[in-house]
C-alpha cells in the first residue's frame, strides 16, 4: 500500500516540475481555469462537461508528456542529433494536435449565445465581476511569465 502512495507522490512531482519549468504548461493551465469559469453560463450537459474535461486533461496530460519526452532526450543526447530533434519535435507535434482539438471543442461548446448572454448579464449584475476578470487577468499573466523557476535543470 506504501508503494501505491508513493506513486501519487512521484506524479506530484511531475506535475510540480511542469509547473515550475515549462511555460506552456502554464499557459494550458491558465486556459483551462478559464475555461472552467465561463462554463457554468452555458448551461452544459453532462455529456458535454465529461467531453470538455476529457479535453482539457487531454491537452495537459499532453503537455507533461512532451515534457517528459525533452527531459529524457536531453539526457539521454545533450549533443544536438537529428534524432533527438525528431522526437521533441514529435513530442511537440502532439500537443499541437491535442490543442487544436481543444480550440475545436471549445468552439462546438461555447458558439451559443445564450450563454454569452448570460455570461455578460452575470458580469453586468455584479460589478465587482469585471474587476475579479481584470485582477484574474493580470494574475493570469504573472502566473505564466514569472510563475515558473528560470530554466529546466540542464542533465
Amino acid at each position: 500500500m506504501k508503494a501505491f502512495f508513493r506513486g501519487f507522490v512521484y506524479a506530484g512531482r511531475g506535475v510540480w516540475f511542469c509547473l515550475r519549468h515549462e511555460r506552456n504548461f502554464r499557459i494550458h493551465l491558465v486556459a483551462a481555469a478559464a475555461v472552467l469559469a465561463i462554463a457554468p453560463h452555458f448551461r452544459l450537459t453532462r455529456g458535454e462537461w465529461a467531453a470538455l474535461l476529457l479535453t482539457l486533461a487531454l491537452v495537459i496530460g499532453a503537455e507533461a508528456l512532451n515534457t517528459a519526452v525533452e527531459q529524457a532526450v536531453d539526457l539521454a543526447s545533450p549533443a544536438s542529433h537529428p534524432k533527438a530533434r525528431a522526437a521533441k519535435d514529435a513530442a511537440a507535434g502532439a500537443v499541437l494536435v491535442c490543442a487544436v482539438a481543444a480550440v475545436g471543442v471549445a468552439a462546438a461548446l461555447f458558439s451559443r449565445p445564450d450563454g454569452w448572454a448570460a455570461l455578460w448579464a452575470w458580469l453586468l449584475a455584479r460589478p465587482w465581476g469585471f474587476a475579479a476578470t481584470g485582477a484574474a487577468a493580470a494574475l493570469a499573466v504573472w502566473f505564466v511569465l514569472r510563475g515558473g523557476a528560470e530554466d529546466a535543470p540542464k542533465p
